[in-house]
């Protein structure tokens, strides 16, 4: 960053923190995300640290404004992000809900990223650096907080992107029969996360598989907690935990993970939850059925031919 240009950044930050016109405080820190994204990574880390104090800034616009900035500029200059991180942490308890909002749209696009960059560092060189083992450190930190968003008061909508985060959490961490055991040069080179975690067989210095296995599986049962809860939830947040497709898609792929949740807490189900799960479970489309793998939730209601007899009334 020359020195114009950092001049000018420390200025428009300086105008975010203390201008009087929200519209201009907005439109400086756009600017200043600008050169910020677009400067060389060490030479932006200088500045990190006046870029986060808008965390404090009394407007919601701004805050959330903020962690759009956190998201484009973190990424882009990862290596250095770690100062950032405590931001997303703080502005998840928001008492504004656009901003716990963002906080986890922002911290979800980042949590994949550093996964995927934890796995492919380690691929590509054999070790993995300390920044990013603070940053991994990080991310745990924010996925335990946002799952106990999901039992906190506050905002349905809130609460929502907690559960479609829990979700890809689950997902992210189990193993998926069909990927590669190593990540393909495609995966490496693509833009968006593609993490896989059967790229950790052979072990890995962060990761471990069993560990991330075992999350998705307490991840799992936190989202069948809630559908046992689900005559508590505010209605929106109660459809989409029964009717998450996600987690639909989850229960196909790997029904040996879901018969062994469900075996765990199936005196704790009632009937209709049971019919609930059965409801995720079959996801519209005929040629993912299998009655090998209903015949399991099937017990639950005391026989597998009115699973299916529930699949054929649907389907129809």
């Amino acid at each position: 960053m020359s020195g114009p240009s950092r001049e000018q950044a420390l200025s428009l930050l300086a105008q975010a923190n203390n201008h009087g016109d929200l519209a201009v405080k907005l439109s400086s820190l756009k600017q200043a995300k600008g050169i910020l994204a677009s400067c060389d990574p060490f030479l932006a880390a200088e500045l990190f640290p006046y870029l986060v104090e808008l965390q404090y800034s009394p407007e919601a616009l701004v805050r959330k404004s903020l962690l759009e900035a956190v998201e484009e500029i973190g990424l882009k200059a990862l290596e250095h992000s770690a100062v950032l991180m405590p931001v997303l942490l703080a502005l998840l308890h928001d008492n504004d809900s656009i901003v716990a909002r963002q906080s986890i749209v922002s911290g979800t696009r980042i949590f994949c990223s550093i996964l995927l960059e934890l796995s492919l560092q380690f691929h590509r060189r054999g070790i993995v650096e300390r920044w990013l083992e603070e940053l991994w450190t990080w991310m745990l930190k924010f996925k335990d907080a946002v799952f106990g968003n999901l039992w906190e008061a506050g905002s349905t909508g809130t609460k929502l992107l907690a559960l479609k985060f829990l979700e890809t959490c689950i997902l992210l961490f189990t193993a998926d029969p069909r990927g590669s055991e190593k990540p393909s040069t495609e995966a490496i080179t693509r833009s968006e996360p593609a993490f896989n975690i059967s790229w950790l067989v052979g072990g890995h210095p962060i990761l471990d598989p069993v560990a991330l296995t075992s999350e998705a599986n307490r991840s799992l049962g936190i989202l069948l907690d809630l559908l046992g809860s689900s005559n508590s939830l505010p209605g929106p947040l109660a459809i989409s935990v029964v009717n998450c497709k996600q987690f639909s898609l989850f229960l196909f792929l790997f029904p040996d993970n879901v018969n062994t949740l469900i075996g765990h807490q199936r005196n704790l189900l009632k009937e209709e939850q049971a019919f609930d799960i059965i409801n995720i479970y079959v996801y519209p489309r005929a040629d993912q059925v299998l009655y090998a793998e209903l015949n399991g939730i099937g017990h639950m209601l005391g026989t597998a031919e009115l699973v299916v007899q529930i699949w054929e009334i649907g389907d129809n």
